[in-house]
């Protein structure tokens, strides 16, 4: 199996996308808006998600991961980790609504226009990953 991209170079990469989705879309990143224009019955069709559907494809297919699995630890079953994934995804789409924006959103295209809350929150996020990592590498074992 593959290692995963540089993620210099990824970052680098994404820093490109940013600055083009600034140029050819007037804003910047961040799924949840392209969400809301589609339900909302305003753009059916986002160039956002059609990009994350093939990118994530191509980068799977490029780097050897493209096939059906349940990615999880030995000490955890593949229904308790599609729970997890499932509800911790309902909780970061009741997050986004409430704030009426996403994590990615916030932290890239906040983050890029210097916006000092999401430098904070982006600061928040990396602190509570780090202190909550050891507890979640250990199932992982």
């Amino acid at each position: 199996m593959k290692r995963y991209a540089d993620p210099y170079l990824a970052g680098f990469a994404l820093g490109l996308v940013l600055l083009a989705s600034f140029a050819w879309n007037g804003r910047g990143v961040g799924v949840s808006g392209a969400f809301r224009r589609a339900t909302s019955g305003e753009a059916f069709f986002d160039p956002t998600v059609a990009g994350i559907l093939v990118g994530g494809f191509l980068s799977a297919l490029l780097a050897g991961r493209l096939r059906a699995t349940v990615e999880r630890g030995p000490n955890i079953t593949s229904r308790t980790r599609l729970g997890a994934a499932l509800a911790g995804g309902a909780v970061m789409a009741v997050g986004a609504y409430l704030a009426r924006g996403c994590t990615s959103g916030l932290a890239l295209t906040g983050g890029s226009l210097l916006s000092a809350g999401s430098w904070i929150f982006m600061l928040a996020a990396f602190a509570a990953a780090y202190a909550v990592a050891p507890m979640v590498r250990r199932a992982w074992r």
